[in-house]
């Protein structure tokens, strides 16, 4: 793909200073905020927010605001996504600088997830009742069996399980050789397990795991299920491609989480990490992981006019099917896509 000449001129003297080329090198492990870049690179926010501004302008980074907090990642498409990504295959990765960026990186996103583990401990035995203040649990599980239709699957894995209420909705079915909750937690994965002893729930192996790393061989399960999940993550992205690595050939991965919302409380109190996603966000995820978006839909909340923020009852839930590409069933009409529907 080819560039203008001033176009690309202005992209390369944007990554052509230490700071910028060391936030550029930052970023392509994943979108952070400027408060993550001050903290890494040690230098003031003005300064950093500066830098991003004109990294923005280059077009090298997007930037997108969620309540207060605003994002940056790379650009990594188009002709500047290419450039950028053609200079950062030439760095050095054991350039010292850079090698110590992203020591601090992971240090601060290891911060955050021991910050989350606490969280997680801390409300394992309400967790279902914290659950409750945000959606209407009855309703979006009738909303994600009504999705999932006639779906035929045998095998079954819930990403970050929680107390295991999606194993008991999907993997107690007669049908289904195998069900398998993962989880990073102990103390969740506890509470799944009486969960399940006390439903009867059988044939259910509960694992503990990274769902950035999960292990389990590629195309393992039929149906992966990601349900309030995505928003304690530094990089949902991420997280997404990998359930897409392990569905099988035309297996389906149904995602479960917030549409974009202004509730801070939930990242000071409740150990939030994004305050919602768009249905573009999501479906950009879905599409370069190399799945196909066959449903989406929302539900809003019963009392969105309430007065009550901490009730959680101004969330609207998102819900999205994909399916693997590699086995597409031709034959089927064109995917319906059911945006805005609300279920009361």
């Amino acid at each position: 793909m080819q560039l203008p000449a001033d176009t690309m001129l202005t992209a390369l003297r944007a990554v052509g200073e230490e700071t910028r080329l060391r936030i550029v090198s930052l970023l392509q492990h994943g979108e952070l905020t400027v408060s993550d870049l001050t903290d890494i690179l040690g230098q003031s926010q003005p300064r950093i927010s500066r830098h991003l501004k004109l990294l923005a302008e280059a077009g090298v980074v997007d930037k997108h605001r969620e309540g207060t907090w605003a994002f940056f990642e790379l650009a990594t498409h188009g002709a500047i996504g290419e450039l950028i990504g053609d200079v950062l295959a030439h760095t050095d990765d054991h350039d010292p600088v850079l090698a110590a960026d992203l020591d601090r990186l992971a240090v601060a996103r290891q911060r955050r997830a021991s910050q989350a583990q606490e969280y997680f401990t801390a409300v394992a035995e309400r967790w279902d009742e914290v659950r409750s203040l945000h959606a209407a649990d009855e309703t979006v599980e009738a909303a994600m069996d009504e999705m999932l239709g006639g779906t035929d699957y045998r095998t079954v894995l819930d990403l970050g399980t929680g107390t295991g209420r999606m194993l008991q909705l999907f993997g107690d079915d007669p049908a289904v050789t195998r069900a398998v909750g993962l989880d990073s937690s102990h103390s969740m994965l506890a509470v799944a397990r009486a969960n399940l002893e006390r439903s009867e729930v059988r044939r259910v192996d509960l694992r503990q795991g990274d769902v950035y790393s999960p292990p389990f061989e590629p195309e393992s399960f039929d149906l992966v299920v990601i349900h309030q999940v995505l928003h304690f993550l530094d990089d949902p992205g991420r997280a997404v491609r990998e359930a897409a690595r392990l569905l099988s050939p035309n297996g389906k991965l149904l995602i479960v989480d917030f549409a974009p919302h202004a509730l801070e409380f939930l990242r000071t109190d409740h150990a939030h990490r994004r305050l919602g996603f768009a249905s573009e966000v999501v479906d950009a995820w879905l599409e370069q992981a190399g799945l196909e978006v066959t449903a989406s839909r929302t539900i809003a909340p019963v009392n969105g006019d309430s007065p009550d923020a901490t009730s959680g009852e101004w969330l609207t839930v998102s819900l999205w099917l994909a399916s693997d590409r590699r086995e597409a069933d031709t034959d089927e009409a064109a995917t319906e896509t059911e945006v805005e529907a609300s279920w009361n």
